[in-house]
């Protein structure tokens, strides 16, 4: 036979199957172990040890099984599982992707698919009915016994049993005196359903399995847990059909009396008393038959459920017997050994903790000979029929336990009063232990400490390291009080063990320190002293060097910095001062340009001590806010600053010579920068800008503004420069307006159109000129446009041509 291999598919599948399996399988393991005296309540945790598997196995197979590991461990209860896998194989089903492990793990789908193999071996193979068997006899023996009910029809092991008629059928065709069918209805699924499970449990002797509701409300209820249920009931009739048989017999023998005795017979007239007298005294004959043959089937189940609990019950004395006696063996000589006699104390010592350990087993086991005495007095009252070898080894047991508590108690008394003669040396053993490891430990740090390697960057570090070693010298006299207190406790063990001739080991059980480790670590610790204050002093030395080296570094970098930066202000100024002309503007930069450049030995200075200060690993300078890194940056700003405003001076003398602007302008110019530069950077905001010229006279709008910005700040910086200001001045004063231009500004007012709208003139430019150039514009010609749109080429060309308007 081979396992079903789609169970743990179908689990998968519905979780409503997995309940419906779950309860039926506990019921259907429930109904064979409760003829041992035990049950299951969860079906993965209580078959996790493989006990109740294996009984469960010896229960429907009337066999015994190996003998079970008692053993708690993971492994004991991987081998007892093993024990019923194989037990199963050995009935010639393959299991599939079932193993122990699982099983232990709890591991509930494994444990469903295991069980129901178990259900498929033992209570389906060997159902055969017309040359089929297991799931098809089953099946055909279910369609066999309905066919003769209305609104019974069973095709399969799911829905043909959802309506609870076919359950109902099967026992009213073999017990029609328990349910009366004709009262059924189709339309209560659940009603039918419930009367079928509380028959079955109270007359049957079958347990519940399934719940109607489950059934009703799933669309298709669980094939194997409705199939495990109606298996019991074919187990349950399959003795009566014997006596069904037997019932067909007063049919055969009126039969045969109709015809060997005619006279019996019934004629077309009328009934023969006679045959009628003879067929009632048959009929009441039989049913007292069935009676008496019902009170016998009553008295012989309980005598078997009797004689199965006497067996059950010797079986487990026995067990239990064999345990205990196997447990005690050899306990009665080990309590009389005298090992103790010769032992040290801490020998000494373990064996008391091993017999504390033996009196708590002892203890543990005292449980096991009350049940065994029970399970003994049991049996007596159940009027066992060994009773007797029951009771003898029920005795022996109890003589061998008192035995072993008198000498358990002898045993201790012995220990105690060993143990008390080494006490004395064994308090010494601690006291030094206690304080030998403490100051062992205390030295291994100090240790640690003199060999530690440190790193520091300044004097103040170094000092630390200096104080906090001399702070450790001076602890150095009371340590030596401590080692020579150690020592002389190891003195007086040596002393004791001398005068009352008690041979030592050696080895102090409650450390590992020997006095020989005391005196060789505080010979390291004084050596190390002195090696400890050299490095220090040496690094005393290479910190105050590092010292120096920052502060003359710090010396020079504090004078270059503030120098560059003033030099930069000054230089600002010098840009857009108004003093004097541009051509002494010139000369004062040169100037400074020449200073900046002598001024570089002391920056090449600095870089030398910069470069002494890297190959001395300094890489922080408390004495200075400025790096060597900052001062490079500073000196090409200042490089590239001079350059820059000695080229725009220059560019601002071209200007002025080519386009003829007065000396007197540009300082103009230069005073309006400067007052409206509000935060004295050499740079405008738009909002300054737009100031300085309104007050210089421009009437500007957003479009005329935007303008005259790409102008000044092509680049989009968002800040006008002196240079640029200057630039765009120069434009505007040294320049004359052009058609182009002043079509570039209409066409910017207009939105990039060709055509401009009267409401875009007055909205963009002061009132007179917008009524002026309204006046003047004529009418824009073209398509898509709107109604009074204005030609603004035609009226620059002429504004700056040769006619006039």
């Amino acid at each position: 036979m081979t396992q079903e291999d789609d169970w743990d598919r179908d689990l998968l599948l519905d979780p409503a199957w997995e309940k419906q399996q779950r309860k039926t399988f506990t019921a259907w393991c429930n109904s064979h172990l409760r003829k041992a005296g035990t049950q299951i309540e969860n079906i993965e945790e209580d078959f996790r040890n493989g006990l109740k598997l294996m009984l469960l196995l010896e229960v429907i197979s009337g066999e015994r099984l190996p003998k079970p590991d008692k053993g708690k461990m993971r492994f004991h209860k991987i081998a007892n599982v093993n024990k019923a896998l194989d037990f199963i194989c050995s009935k010639g089903v393959k299991l599939v992707s079932i193993g122990a492990e699982e099983i232990v793990d709890g591991n509930g789908k494994m444990t469903l698919g295991m069980i129901w193999t178990i259900i498929l071996r033992f209570a389906i193979q060997d159902i055969s009915v017309e040359e089929t068997s297991a799931k098809e006899g089953l099946l055909l023996w279910c369609q066999r016994k309905t066919a003769p009910y209305r609104n019974v029809n069973v095709q399969n092991f799911h829905i043909s049993w959802k309506d609870g008629l076919a359950l109902c059928a099967l026992i009213h065709r073999h017990r029609p005196d328990l349910i009366d069918y004709s009262k059924l209805r189709k339309d209560d699924p659940i009603g039918n359903l419930n009367t079928a499970f509380e028959v079955a449990e109270k007359f049957l002797d079958i347990p519940k399995m399934l719940d109607a509701e489950d059934i009703v409300n799933t669309p298709k209820p669980d094939e194997k847990a409705i199939m495990t249920y109606v298996s019991c009931f074919y187990h349950a009739f399959a003795g009566a059909e014997q006596i069904l048989k037997c019932s067909q017999g007063i049919h055969y023998i009126i039969h045969i009396l109709n015809t060997h005795f005619p006279q019996t017979s019934v004629n077309k007239t009328g009934q023969n008393s006679c045959s009628l007298s003879l067929l009632q005294d048959i009929a009441n004959a039989w049913k007292g038959l069935e009676q008496v043959e019902k009170g016998y089937e009553e008295w012989l189940l309980t005598e078997i459920r009797r004689l199965e609990r006497l067996d059950h019950l010797a079986e487990k004395f026995k067990q239990k017997c064999s345990m205990h006696e196997s447990w005690t063996g050899g306990k009665e000589d080990l309590l009389s050994q005298k090992d103790y006699e010769s032992a040290s104390l801490m020998e000494i010592r373990a064996l008391m903790r091993k017999h504390e350990a033996f009196e708590s087993d002892l203890a543990a086991h005292q449980d096991r000979v009350e049940q065994i005495a029970a399970i003994a007095q049991e049996l007596n009252e159940l009027d066992y029929h060994d009773a007797a070898t029951v009771n003898a080894r029920c005795q022996g047991i109890c003589d061998q336990w008192d035995n072993l508590g008198t000498l358990t108690q002898k045993r201790r008394d012995s220990l105690e009063r060993v143990e008390k003669l080494w006490e004395t040396i064994d308090q010494l053993y601690l006291e030094f232990a206690k304080r030998a490891a403490p100051f062992n430990n205390w030295m291994d740090g100090a240790m640690e400490d003199l060999q530690d390697m440190f790193i520091v960057h300044s004097i103040e570090e170094i000092q630390s390291l200096i104080t906090a070693h001399d702070q450790f010298k001076a602890t150095l006299p009371e340590a030596d009080k401590e080692r020579m207190a150690t020592m002389g406790i190891h003195n007086e063990i040596l002393k004791i063990a001398q005068t009352y001739g008690i041979k030592l080991s050696g080895i102090n059980p409650y450390t590992n320190l020997s006095p020989q480790d005391i005196s060789n670590k505080w010979d390291a610790v004084k050596h190390l002293v002195p090696l400890r204050d050299q490095m220090l002093q040496e690094e005393v030395a290479r910190q105050q060097a590092n010292e120096r080296l920052r502060r003359q570094f710090a010396a020079q970098a504090n004078i270059i910095g503030p120098w560059i930066q003033t030099k930069m202000e000054e230089i600002s100024h010098v840009s857009v001062d108004i003093a004097g002309s541009l051509e002494e503007q010139m000369n004062s930069l040169k100037q400074y340009e020449q200073n900046i450049i002598n001024y570089k030995s002391n920056i090449d200075k600095l870089e030398g001590d910069h470069q002494l200060s890297q190959e001395s690993l300094i890489f922080d300078n408390k004495h200075t806010n400025y790096t060597m890194e900052h001062v490079r940056v500073g000196w090409e700003q200042l490089l590239t600053t001079i350059a820059r405003t000695i080229n725009e001076v220059e560019n601002q003398i071209l200007t002025r010579d080519a386009k003829g602007i007065s000396q007197e302008q540009l300082n103009e110019f230069r005073a309006s920068f400067n007052h409206f530069d509000r935060k004295r950077n050499g740079m405008m905001d738009p909002d300054d800008f737009r100031a300085c010229l309104i007050s210089m006279g421009y009437d500007l709008g957003e479009v005329e503004f935007a303008r005259i910005m790409t102008l000044v700040d092509p680049n989009n910086t968002g800040v006008v420069t002196f240079q640029a200001f200057i630039d765009f001045m120069t434009r505007e004063t040294a320049e004359t307006d052009t058609a182009e231009q002043v079509m570039a500004s209409f066409k910017i007012l207009a939105s990039d159109k060709n055509y401009i709208t009267v409401d875009e003139l007055r909205r963009e430019l002061p009132p007179e000129q917008a009524e002026y150039c309204i006046s003047r514009m004529t009418r824009f010609i073209g398509t898509d446009c709107p109604t009074g749109a204005l030609d603004y080429i035609s009226f620059s060309s002429a504004l700056y041509g040769e006619s006039d308007l």
